[in-house]
């Protein structure tokens, strides 16, 4: 089992939100928006205070007493963290018995999705009494990562709620969920922070003011993204270098990168190529990174590439195979003929 991270203060956009919240009622929320804001931070300031048996003022939790303890060590009674295995174990939350006995006996690998059996446990808690009097929570994270059948016996449960349980469901992709089950929570936009707000906090968890900055272009001004794409250990000029390195070729440059981290990358300088064609600002890459751009067309064409190779990249029949090709396809796309220049 994955060694329990330690708790880190919550980022000031988070403490903020999380006062708004609970400020008002509703036995469920619906916290949704793009990657990298920090969905699972937020849920958790809302269960932490739900539970807390000492909350400050604002409401939010004291961190001090047994309910916050317990939270901290991953064994709250009235707390039910509803994820894929996959996110359980980067969290540091322990598996049931007979699913971690399963996986550590090689009979299946940790699921991506939230099983079945998992929510069927999850409604026979929310069923029970509260352990320690202060009601209880369900935190379903990423929520668009149930099945059909999980998310319908999730929603019985929200349309009859046991009188002293809450949910709090996070979602990067909020539009997948069922309509009835969005339509049973209250709703929440995670709020992005400004740059400076989101450069300070990188700063406070170890990255220098020029990383920071750096990584936050990388992934769109997100800072949860940055901080994790800067704990892969990639060296921060790798990213200004990317552009280059894929028009010559240059399979050895992301060799050392997921194919889902390539793609990911990949998706970004066509966007920022495509922006600059058309007159626009990149977003991920200084412009001057940027190798003259080919014509629509071959862009158009190599982001079509990109998006089916999407569907199977979690799963490539030989990763060293389609990394070769993505490059590939790559180098293809920034040769053609047509180029308009950027600068």
């Amino acid at each position: 089992m994955s060694s329990m991270p330690t708790p880190l203060p919550p980022a000031p956009w988070i403490v903020a939100q999380a006062e708004q919240l609970l400020a008002q009622r509703g036995h469920a929320w619906l916290l949704y928006g793009p990657s990298g804001l920090g969905h699972y931070a937020l849920a958790m300031e809302l269960a932490r205070a739900w539970l807390c048996e000492q909350p400050m003022e604002a409401g939010r939790a004291c961190g001090a007493c047994a309910s916050c303890h317990a939270i901290d060590v991953r064994t709250h009674a009235d707390l039910a963290v509803l994820m894929p295995e996959v996110t359980l174990l980067a969290l540091g939350w322990p598996l049931g018995e007979k699913a971690q006995a399963e996986i550590d006996d090689k009979k299946r690998k940790a699921s991506k999705e939230i099983r079945v059996d998992a929510m069927r446990e999850t409604v026979e808690f929310s069923q029970r009494t509260s352990a320690r009097g202060r009601g209880k929570v369900v935190l379903v994270f990423p929520a668009e990562n149930m099945n059909t059948i999980t998310a319908n016996a999730l929603l019985k449960t929200l349309e009859e709620p046991p009188g002293d349980v809450r949910f709090v469901l996070a979602s990067e992709s909020a539009h997948q969920l069922l309509p009835t089950i969005r339509s049973r929570c209250m709703g929440h936009a995670l709020r992005w922070p400004d740059a400076q707000v989101s450069e300070q906090w990188l700063q406070s968890n170890g990255l220098e003011l020029t990383q920071a900055r750096l990584f936050l272009k990388a992934m769109g001004g997100r800072p949860e993204d940055a901080l994790a794409f800067a704990a892969l250990g990639h060296d921060p000029a790798a990213w200004g270098g990317l552009p280059r390195a894929m028009a010559r070729g240059d399979v050895a440059y992301v060799k050392e990168w997921t194919i889902p981290q390539t793609v990911d990358a990949l998706h970004k300088l066509c966007h920022d190529l495509m922006a600059v064609s058309c007159g626009a600002a990149a977003r991920f890459f200084e412009t001057a990174d940027l190798v003259e751009c080919p014509g629509i067309p071959a862009l158009s064409h190599w982001s079509k590439e990109l998006s089916q190779t999407m569907r199977t990249m979690e799963h490539p029949f030989n990763a060293g195979l389609m990394l070769e090709s993505l490059v590939g396809q790559a180098k293809t796309a920034l040769n053609s003929n047509n180029k308009i220049r950027t600068r």
